[in-house]
């Protein structure tokens, strides 16, 4: 049976109040202890994190800020099993990253983490609809069937018609739009979003921001953003800064 985003959200909702979902809930979603990565270059070796520990819980919002080159993408791809640190302990969605095989890091990140990047990444061959469904297709759904599913998640981002229409025919925030029900639609833990509003405008940055922080609630999200925007980095559950390879608190920073 196809199930629409709403129901997908209520049923969320209805675990949260099961006493065994929130004891089971009780375990961080995120867990980073001891990080290190070092990449090899003709200068010498790079150190990018220092001993980095994190601890995100269920529900959260996180933004992640820092000057460019401190490793921020680095670090939500270490986080989403794109990358392997050189030291220390990652466990993502209850799952220890180190422990995956390239094949099993492909079917967690299908399964457990939806991502979007500055840029949208949208195949420009495929509609807007076409492009939401191919996590789901991807998955084994078939192409029917994730079509429907598709159709709803456009309507929950407002762009229901504009299923038809190819990412060169929509706009900008457009396409963000159909990028984050495409990181939805397989209805992960974790939305991993690195500058998701970087390339737009400023009026539109704030319609995609208020859209991502309407599904992060209504759909059960943890979320983890990096931004240079201080004024949404403050709008999430926590802000912190990303410095001299350690997370602190964005208050505490100079």
């Amino acid at each position: 049976m196809i199930q629409t985003p709403s129901a997908v959200a209520s049923q969320a909702s209805r675990s949260l109040r099961d006493p065994e979902s929130r004891v089971q809930g009780a375990d961080p979603i995120i867990l980073v202890e001891n990080l290190r990565k070092t990449y090899q270059t003709s200068r010498g070796p790079l150190h990018l994190f220092d001993d980095l520990t994190l601890r995100v819980e269920p529900g959260e919002m996180v933004a992640i800020v820092g000057q460019s080159g401190t490793g921020k993408s680095t670090f939500l791809h270490i986080l989403g099993a794109l990358d392997a640190p050189s030291a220390g302990t990652v466990y993502c969605a209850s799952t220890n990253l180190a422990s995956l095989s390239l094949r099993q890091a492909a079917a967690f990140r299908n399964r457990e983490i939806g991502y979007v990047w500055q840029f949208h990444y949208l195949l420009p061959e495929f509609t807007a609809q076409e492009n939401v469904a191919m996590p789901l297709m991807a998955s084994g759904t078939s192409k029917r069937e994730a079509l429907a599913i598709a159709g709803n998640w456009l309507k929950e981002v407002g762009l229901e018609d504009r299923g038809t229409h190819r990412p060169g025919e929509l706009s900008g925030g457009e396409q963000q739009r159909v990028a984050l029900a495409r990181a939805l639609v397989n209805r992960p833990r974790l939305l991993l979003a690195d500058e998701p509003t970087g390339d737009l405008d400023e009026t539109t940055a704030g319609m995609v921001f208020n859209l991502l922080e309407n599904l992060h609630r209504n759909h059960g999200l943890t979320s983890i953003l990096v931004t240079h925007n201080l004024e949404l980095a403050a709008r999430c559950t926590r802000a912190l800064r990303l410095e001299s390879g350690r997370l602190g608190p964005l208050s505490a920073s100079k």
